[in-house]
């Protein structure tokens, strides 16, 4: 299983792929985006070498191009139609949370999480995908 991380915090990049690399998962890859630009570059990649995603995890609150924005734009590109998309971010409020479902996100992760909150929110996504 793939999956690509977003967030411009190489911290939580590292704390997202060690919350991941838990038994109870199937992943092999983890692809990083430290913006909503590059996140979107590489799903444009994979679209174009024929590769496919398990599953996104991406911050909101990004420079370059934000979360919502990128979720959007790979949303109007047909990039994500199939790929669970979860927001791990430290918003809460619900205008931001209706925006992202509305992009297509399948779930939301509050920062700070434990690694549980993790499994608990991305195990059904998964288990659909394999």
């Amino acid at each position: 299983m793939r999956v690509l991380i977003a967030d411009d915090s190489a911290v939580m990049r590292k704390v997202l792929q060690r919350a991941l690399a838990e038994p109870w998962t199937n992943i092999t890859d983890i692809a990083e985006a430290a913006n909503g630009r590059e996140a979107l570059e590489y799903l444009r990649h994979c679209r174009e070498v024929g590769e496919e995603l398990d599953l996104i995890l991406c911050d909101i609150n990004m420079p370059v191009m934000d979360g919502l924005t990128f979720l959007e734009s790979a949303q109007a590109e047909g990039l994500v139609a199939d790929t669970p998309t979860v927001i791990v971010t430290t918003e809460s409020g619900e205008r931001m949370v209706l925006r992202a479902i509305a992009a297509g996100a399948r779930g939301y992760i509050c920062k700070p999480f434990t690694a549980e909150q993790v499994r608990d929110r991305i195990t059904p996504l998964l288990h659909r995908a394999a």
